[in-house]
């Protein structure tokens, strides 16, 4: 290596991670969940069922992009801890992933009472 090519290779360093836009690092990296069908529910209470279905919610993923409903088919993009549903009958609808197969839907930029769990069905 001549004498320029170190310092031109430290430079090279610095520089690329800089080119990535802050809030393209920040949403997290690009993920999946797992396939399957995801039943949702709103809490219940302690004299009755500990869930209370919302049939008109559920979904499946059936691979590594795509959801599923009745209404048809779509695309979904994970980002970090966050699941956008980006085309088909649920398109804009985003979920917060808490742990594997449980996910909470979104409701004014927080995660809300409504939570879809995956069964296997």
């Amino acid at each position: 290596m001549n004498r320029f090519a170190i310092p031109a290779l430290a430079a090279l360093m610095i520089a690329v991670p800089a080119a990535i836009p802050a809030p393209a690092l920040a949403q997290g990296q690009i993920g999946t969940i797992e396939r399957g069908n995801y039943v949702c529910e709103l809490p219940g209470d302690a004299a009755g069922d500990v869930g209370i279905e919302q049939p008109e919610e559920n979904f499946r993923i059936a691979s590594a992009s795509r959801y599923v409903v009745p209404e048809g088919s779509g695309t979904y993009l994970r980002r970090g801890n966050k699941l956008n549903f980006t085309s088909g009958p649920r398109n804009g609808n985003s979920y917060a992933v808490i742990s594997d197969g449980f996910l909470r839907k979104m409701e004014n930029g927080e995660p809300g009472r409504l939570r879809c769990v995956r069964r296997s069905r």
